[in-house]
């Protein structure tokens, strides 16, 4: 039942019937660099294009595909094709033995772990309890204005409809729900221009911007319950950029700030709020995404994390699961790999979370 949409093969094919592991490995060793993500999407699509009990559909080099089988609830397990630049660390080498051991090289963490486990899931799960649409989009390690989740999100938002959405980001096997928010904000101080050697003629702007340093020393982040998840806040100063030369009074300084806010708030509060902290500045909000709320009192987000066994706990950083909750579904992050490891030349993923991953989605979706 594949939708009458143009299908473009890649030269290599992805075994489906194969373990987790050997799948996870075939998939990082498909370099797709964001923007070059066309070989693995034309060899996802081609492999879930084999499956009876699928319809698959693309726009560009996001590949969709969902069961049809009217059940009454809706389940949609995403997860980005892209990594960022390989770094010396393909093709993937697996270091250990059995359940111990752990597979090395970019993207085994962020996320093509939990791609493998996402087509793993897609080829066992003829009848599942719950439909499902598996999503597997690129460019998510880039400017946002690129994402194909959001692109998908813009030109198909039908394609998305679910009532609960899990991203396989990296948890290390646990549920994290929702996000932070994130904005990026410049704080402008303002000075006069002299020459250095007749300082007192001038202003220094770049001392004023002490100032608002100290006002970030002193302030207190917020600790914040949404949903019974405690959420962090944090607002810090990331980048300082000021003077021209090294004989004149800088006149301009900018401070580029990061608020990282609790989903109890939208983009526009967590804006007044950073334009209160530094009242008597000029401040220019250049960046920004709402948080995800976890979403945790819907039925099959509790059905989930029964299955999974184990406390959800809040996720500090900003996900796409934002861009689901922007569409009203609540969504949850899960998946194989440690986020602390991502992006990081000795990325790797523990064998025994690529299986407990797929183990758990498979018992909660049968």
């Amino acid at each position: 039942m594949s939708a009458a949409l143009p299908s473009r093969r890649g030269d290599v094919e992805l075994d489906l019937a194969a373990d987790v592991v050997d799948l996870t490995r075939t998939v990082c060793d498909l370099q797709s660099v964001s923007g070059s993500e066309g070989p693995l999407a034309d060899a996802v699509e081609t492999a879930l294009r084999r499956l009876p009990h699928l319809q698959v559909l693309r726009d560009g080099d996001a590949v969709l595909a969902r069961t049809a089988l009217g059940r009454p609830e809706r389940v949609v397990l995403a997860g980005h094709l892209d990594t960022v630049p390989v770094a010396r660390n393909l093709p993937t080498r697996l270091e250990g033995d059995g359940e111990t051991a752990v597979l090395v090289g970019r993207g085994t963490a962020d996320m093509k772990g939990g791609v493998a486990v996402q087509l793993k899931v897609a080829a066992a799960l003829a009848t599942p309890s719950r439909d499902i649409t598996f999503v597997f989009y690129d460019n998510e390690e880039v400017d946002a204005d690129r994402n194909g989740l959001g692109r998908l999100a813009r030109n198909h938002p039908d394609w998305l409809a679910g009532d609960l959405a899990v991203l396989l980001e990296p948890t290390a096997a646990g549920i994290e729900g929702g996000c932070n928010g994130t904005l990026k904000a410049e704080v402008v101080t303002r000075g006069v221009a002299a020459h250095s050697a007749r300082w007192w003629r001038g202003v220094n702007a770049i001392h004023e911007a002490g100032r608002v340093l100290a006002r970030l020393q002193a302030y207190q982040p917020r600790e914040v319950e949404v949903e019974g998840l405690v959420f962090r806040e944090g607002l810090n100063a990331v980048s300082i950029n000021g003077g021209i030369a090294g004989n004149v009074i800088p006149d301009v300084c900018r401070v580029v700030v990061n608020y990282r806010f609790a989903p109890d708030k939208d983009l526009a509060s967590a804006s007044a709020h950073v334009r209160e902290v530094f009242e008597g500045y000029d401040v220019a909000i250049v960046d920004g995404a709402d948080g995800a709320r976890p979403g945790l009192d819907r039925p099959a987000a509790a059905a989930f994390a029964a299955a999974i066994g184990a406390a959800p706990s809040a996720k500090y950083g900003w996900t796409d699961v934002a861009r689901f909750s922007a569409l009203g579904i609540p969504a949850l992050n899960f998946g194989p790999g440690d986020p602390s490891v991502a992006h990081a030349d000795d990325e790797r993923v523990p064998v025994a979370q690529l299986r407990a991953c797929e183990r758990a989605l498979l018992t909660w979706l049968s």
